[in-house]
């Protein structure tokens, strides 16, 4: 699914086919100019994913070098299966390494496709991607007396 509000003649796109079907990660950017160098490629086997990830992690090289960014959509698949006990199929976002970890994104999930989608209007602020559950394992626990 392209950008939305924007016309797919104006979107670059980018797509890594994996082995397993249904497995592409895509990175859709809108840009006054996208060198050939932008990719978007698996990341080295020893690149650190955070704790709840529910698939491989990719990496996005050069979106930095991009002019004029308008908007930048990175849409990656995930295992419903690898969902914690009582997570929702939609508490899945794409999260970015940063400087201080990663940083989960405001996505989208798509149930039928099994992918999460995230769009900035900037340089996402690292490179690799990940997708990850947003359910919160940790149920508080109320240890207020009872009546």
């Amino acid at each position: 699914m392209p950008i939305p509000g924007y016309d797919p003649q104006d979107i670059t796109e980018r797509t890594l086919e994996r082995t397993a079907p249904g497995t592409s990660a895509r990175l859709e950017l809108v840009a006054s100019s996208v060198p050939d160098a932008v990719e978007i490629v698996e990341a080295e086997s020893d690149v650190e994913v955070p704790p709840g990830a529910l698939g491989d992690p990719v990496e996005l090289y050069a979106v930095d070098e991009v002019e004029g960014l308008v908007a930048c959509r990175v849409e990656l698949p995930y295992d419903p299966s690898e969902l914690p006990p009582g997570a929702s199929p939609t508490d899945v976002a794409v999260a970015v390494e940063t400087d201080d970890g990663f940083e989960m994104l405001e996505s989208d999930t798509d149930l039928e496709e099994t992918t999460v989608a995230a769009t900035v209007t900037d340089a996402p602020p690292g490179s690799v991607v990940v997708p990850v559950t947003t359910y919160d394992r940790e149920v508080p626990v109320d240890d207020s007396p009872r009546d």
